[in-house]
């Protein structure tokens, strides 16, 4: 198989976007972060100033011409700076205050005027006044000689500044810079996104697995999730969840919280092939999965199919147990057995309770206490052996010669046997039912397990000397753009029935009997 990490054909726009919408909280973080380390970063150095202005008119005495008193303006704008800010004046201004005053002065001349720009600024905004005042007061003082063909009169008085002429970088661009970052997290994001060597579409399991994908099944929520326009959708838990539409999904339409959800069994329910509550969606393409998985036995002359996974949480207990729903609607003698004693699940998909029935567990401890060790569910049609309680020590009690001949009389009596076994990267158990059964099924959810990880996982299944039937793809998303394909096979997202054609296809019955016809020689008509 084609090793590449991803091809930019494959990368799955929903699947992005809804990895950003997990991660929304490092993005906000990352933002709500550096605005915060701007906001201390000017509380920490920014110094305010304060700038009292007084707005002079230079004259040349007894000149009448304005275009010298323009020339006069701007040649004496630079003279006026170092005479305002000499030590002589200075020292004139301190007496006069009797406060040692910090600041700076300066003095611009106004573009195409006799007009000037006295500016005192200090850190104190009644010092700035002061010094502003006082050196209005006392240039003369100082050098009387520069200005003594020429006359200022103050046109615009100062005034004591109430608030700071100067501003904070930091401040001015925190909101710039949260903005920036909450960018770059989101970047980082998708990148590690691309990075992950994980399978994002069918079409990259295809390319990327070590086996063939028997049907991809399509994503279904298993609580009563209100759906955005777009696909996203937020649940009745308060989490993010993907969908599609714009409807409410789940049985009910109560809106009397949690309490009234849980007790009418809408808070979370289990994917079952023969639930009313599934899609037709997910119920056909488990369907789908369930024949290329029939047919793959039967060729082998193989019955016994370890169902597992790579990692926790890929649905291979619910593939498992939908597998076997799905051959009992075809009238096969299925035996469903929960092998997951670390973490078993299949009791509470059919939400059974143990009563009588006697567990994995027990049978392997020979407390069967003369019970019947498998057991007939009349509702599900098929025969069942369940683990009703988690095992600490599996390893000590999963005995392989044990149940190597108990699946050798089994085989006399049924048509195939699902085990639902622990992940692979959790438990050796897989590995005991590896030796025990004909064939393996690998569950790979969309965009958990590393690549290398599964592929590892198939060649120690070929290591072990059983058969392996190829992968399920479970739970992967509809695109919003693009058809999904079963690793080059038909969409999900249509559905075929004999010749006729369902979903993206718009091509009528009639269309398509007409088209036969001709095919035939002749058009079909009054029918």
């Amino acid at each position: 198989m084609n090793r590449e990490l991803f091809r930019f054909d494959e990368i799955s726009i929903r699947g992005l976007c809804m990895d950003l919408l997990r991660n929304i909280w490092m993005i906000l973080a990352a933002g709500i972060s550096l605005w915060f380390l701007a906001t201390g970063w000017h509380n920490l150095t920014y110094e305010p100033q304060y700038t009292s202005s007084a707005t002079l008119v230079v004259t040349l005495k007894g000149e009448s011409n304005t275009y010298s008193s323009l020339s006069l303006a701007t040649q004496m704008a630079d003279v006026f700076s170092q005479v305002f800010q000499s030590d002589v004046l200075r020292e004139r201004i301190v007496e006069d205050t009797g406060e040692d005053i910090h600041g700076t002065i300066s003095c611009t001349p106004v573009t195409e005027t006799n007009l000037m720009v006295l500016s005192a600024t200090c850190s104190d905004p009644r010092q700035a006044y002061l010094y502003i005042n006082s050196a209005l007061r006392h240039y003369e003082d100082v050098a009387g000689d520069v200005f003594a063909n020429s006359a200022l009169q103050i046109v615009q008085d100062p005034e004591v500044p109430s608030a700071p002429s100067n501003t904070s970088w930091a401040l001015s661009h925190r909101y710039l810079l949260a903005g920036l970052a909450m960018i770059a997290m989101a970047g980082v994001i998708c990148l590690f996104y691309l990075l992950r060597f994980t399978v994002k579409t069918p079409a990259c399991g295809a390319r990327q697995l070590d086996g063939k994908i028997r049907g991809t099944i399509p994503y279904e929520a298993k609580g009563d999730t209100f759906e955005l326009f777009g696909g996203i959708g937020i649940g009745a838990t308060g989490g993010i969840l993907p969908g599609w539409g714009g409807r409410r999904k789940g049985a009910g339409k109560s809106s009397t919280g949690k309490k009234n959800r849980k007790e009418n069994g809408q808070e979370k329910r289990s994917l079952l092939l023969n639930s009313p509550l599934v899609t037709m969606g997910f119920a056909e393409a488990t369907r789908r999965a369930e024949a290329r998985v029939e047919y793959h036995l039967r060729k082998k002359k193989e019955q016994v199919l370890l169902v597992t996974s790579v990692m926790e949480n890929e649905g291979k207990s619910t593939v498992a147990a939908n597998l076997a729903l799905a051959l009992a609607e075809k009238h096969r003698k299925v035996l469903l057995i929960d092998g997951d004693l670390l973490k078993p699940a299949m009791h509470k998909l059919f939400e059974e309770k143990k009563g009588d029935a006697v567990s994995l567990s027990e049978a392997l401890e020979d407390k069967t206490e003369g019970k019947a060790m498998i057991q007939y569910n009349e509702k599900q049609k098929f025969w069942k052996l369940f683990q009703y309680r988690a095992v600490e020590n599996s390893a000590s009690i999963l005995d392989g010669e044990k149940l190597k001949t108990w699946m050798d009389a089994w085989k006399q009596e049924l048509d195939y046997i699902i085990v639902d076994c622990s992940p692979v990267s959790v438990s050796s158990d897989a590995e005991v039912w590896m030796n025990v059964v004909d064939s393996v099924l690998l569950v790979v959810r969309e965009d958990r397990a590393d690549v290398r990880m599964i592929n590892d996982a198939v060649d120690a299944v070929w290591q072990s000397g059983t058969d392996f039937a190829g992968f399920i793809l479970n739970a992967f998303h509809k695109e919003w753009f693009q058809g999904i394909s079963e690793g080059g096979d038909s969409s999900y997202s249509s559905y075929r029935y004999g010749n006729y054609a369902y979903g993206n296809s718009r091509k009528s019955v009639a269309q398509s009997i007409e088209e036969r016809g001709r095919a035939y020689g002749g058009t079909q008509k009054g029918h």
